[in-house]
């Protein structure tokens, strides 16, 4: 299957990250390079960083930038290790930082994947490959209290505790191997009533899985903090988030990086000493009507952008 990406909140991402000539910028989720490319493209003799988990995006992505030479910098790891990331390339302050958080489309759409709940694959969603831990591992050994909480927490979920319980009935028989095993024990789990048919349950308990899957969430404020860091004065970091868990993790991360101090507000003086790194440049972003018609994945995309002072 090929690796097709279409971007979201493309002319938005290329404003917000101001681009320039002889800058370094640093795509933290590579993908299928739809980003990047349009920042090289735009660019004289700039020079991309682009991370990826999946060994798969690099390879697509090497091909599609192949033209670029050695304008870019290719990385199989984890994006929240941008500071080690930077290091190693020896480089130390960049021009612009571009992260777009959640599961690519390619992911999505490839059955073998097993990311998607449309098709009947083995429970995977690993988006790094050569990791261990995988849905499988997660839906078979977790325990029912652990797979409640997850659905919970990361899938605002209100059947949790019922969805958890058919889970722990259903591989006391045999292990749950693949995706359509799974929705049939989440709608079993669910009440059916009008205007909901379950979808939307199974949507959740899967989108909970695959943070727990790829720990999405650990780290990302820390991850948030250290890209600040990394930025030369001006330069901005620009943060695509898909649901609310990661976009609150953001709002309130970029607000705390942005104010002087951040002490309780009871106390009557400042004891933190904290001084404001950055300023949030505008609101909150979304997709236009004309790219909602194009890519309806595109509907739940937020766009918060920050810039170092």
């Amino acid at each position: 299957m090929e690796f097709v990406h279409i971007p979201v909140l493309l002319e938005e991402c290329m404003d917000g990250l101001k681009l320039a000539d002889n800058a370094t910028y640093v795509d933290c989720t590579l993908g299928g390079a739809g980003h990047s490319s349009q920042i090289l493209k735009r660019t004289k003799n700039s020079v991309v960083v682009g991370i990826d988990r999946d060994q798969e995006a690099l390879a697509a992505s090497k091909k599609k930038l192949k033209e670029f030479g050695k304008r870019v910098i290719y990385v199989h790891d984890n994006f929240k290790n941008i500071k080690q990331i930077l290091e190693k390339a020896n480089i130390q302050k960049v021009d612009g930082i571009l992260v777009d958080l959640g599961v690519s489309s390619y992911q999505l759409d490839a059955e073998e994947r097993g990311f998607s709940y449309s098709s009947n694959s083995k429970l995977d969603m690993r988006m790094d490959q050569t990791q261990k831990i995988s849905a499988y591992d997660v839906v078979n050994t977790y325990s029912r209290e652990q797979l409640k909480q997850i659905i919970k927490d990361y899938g605002e979920e209100k059947f949790a505790g019922s969805i958890a319980t058919k889970i722990e009935k259903a591989r006391q028989n045999k292990p749950i191997e693949t995706t359509f095993e799974l929705k049939q024990i989440i709608l079993s789990s669910v009440p059916r009533y009008k205007g909901n048919d379950g979808t939307k349950n199974v949507q959740r308990t899967f989108q909970a899985i695959r943070i727990e899957v790829n720990s999405e969430l650990d780290g990302l404020k820390q991850f948030l903090i250290d890209a600040t860091s990394v930025l030369k004065k001006g330069g901005r970091l620009v943060v695509i988030s898909f649901h609310s868990l990661e976009d609150r993790i953001v709002k309130h991360t970029f607000k705390e990086l942005a104010t002087d101090c951040i002490c309780p507000p009871h106390l009557p003086v400042c004891v933190c000493g904290h001084k404001a790194e950055a300023k949030i440049i505008g609101k909150m972003e979304t997709a236009k009507q004309e790219e909602l018609q194009q890519n309806s994945r595109s509907a739940s995309a937020k766009l918060r952008i920050i810039e170092k002072i």
